[in-house]
């Protein structure tokens, strides 16, 4: 990443000041990352192409005002560590969220970040959806680790590996399996061009979007927007139209979504009854 595009992240996240590679920093990058850039999955839903490399990374993520999912968000993220002076390495992780506990083992296809800091081996992750990292975690099994939003932790995985697990709703639930080896943009491109192809990807038959604020996350799954305070209730109503719910995109999930003329009529397919 350049002078100038790393200017310009920093600008989009509204950071200033960085001082230096260091944790403080590292923190302060993190939540506001995912403050500013929303998960979205809008370009697979809409038939669009998603590509990794940096400069298309930068029109649509930070001059574009648009969000994405992990490979972009955290490649992203890594071109700017990287340029600070961090020292990264790439990951992937096999996902747990919402399935059974005997389910057999999904590919690798969610991105996370290994930062090496003075202090130990840390975690990053700013593309998990309604539940993405705001905080920064100590590669640490077996402690729990308060961000400024849940309680996260670490346990050994029975053969290798390590399992990242959340305190949600009063429990410990899974989110992911994942190992130390590094992985190259190449290894993305082929999970990447699976979600965005494969007949049983998610990501295609409708939206995923998510942003945190500091009290609260806000997550959109097609028609049903919830708000999640912190220590307190959740809120939840339907959209009822495509009109409804690109507003919501604008004004809550803070989407720019002028490049996208024909997601109304993608939104749409939301709505068959009509």
């Amino acid at each position: 990443m350049t002078d100038p595009a790393l200017a310009a992240y920093l600008d989009r996240i509204g950071v200033a000041d960085v001082t230096g590679p260091d944790l403080p920093t590292l923190r302060r990058i993190v939540a506001s990352h995912s403050r500013s850039i929303a998960f979205e999955n809008l370009d697979a839903f809409t038939g669009r192409e998603i590509a990794l490399d940096p400069g298309a990374l930068a029109a649509k993520l930070v001059h574009g005002g648009r969000g994405g999912w992990c490979f972009e968000q955290n490649l992203l993220l890594r071109g700017a560590l990287d340029a600070l002076g961090y020292t990264t390495t790439s990951l992937a992780a096999r996902v747990l969220w919402s399935r059974p506990a005997d389910a057999p083992p999904t590919p690798r296809s969610h991105m996370l970040l290994r930062i090496d800091l003075p202090e130990g081996p840390h975690l990053v992750d700013v593309g998990f959806g309604g539940l993405t990292l705001t905080g920064v975690l100590a590669l640490e099994p077996d402690v729990e680790q308060d961000t400024p939003h849940e309680t996260f932790r670490l346990l050994r995985a029975e053969r290798s590996g390590y399992v990242m697990q959340a305190h949600v709703g009063g429990e410990w639930r899974p989110l992911y399996w994942f190992d130390l080896t590094e992985q190259l943009v190449a290894d993305y491109e082929v999970s990447n061009w699976y979600l965005c192809h494969h007949p049983r990807s998610h990501f295609l038959s409708g939206i995923m979007i998510a942003r945190a604020e500091p009290d609260r996350r806000y997550a959109l799954g097609s028609t049903s927007l919830a708000v999640h305070h912190l220590d307190g209730p959740t809120e939840r109503r339907t959209l009822e139209s495509p009109a409804e719910i690109r507003k919501v995109l604008d004004e809550t999930f803070l989407i720019d979504t002028s490049g996208l003329p024909d997601l109304e009529t993608a939104l749409a397919r939301l709505f068959p009854d009509r």
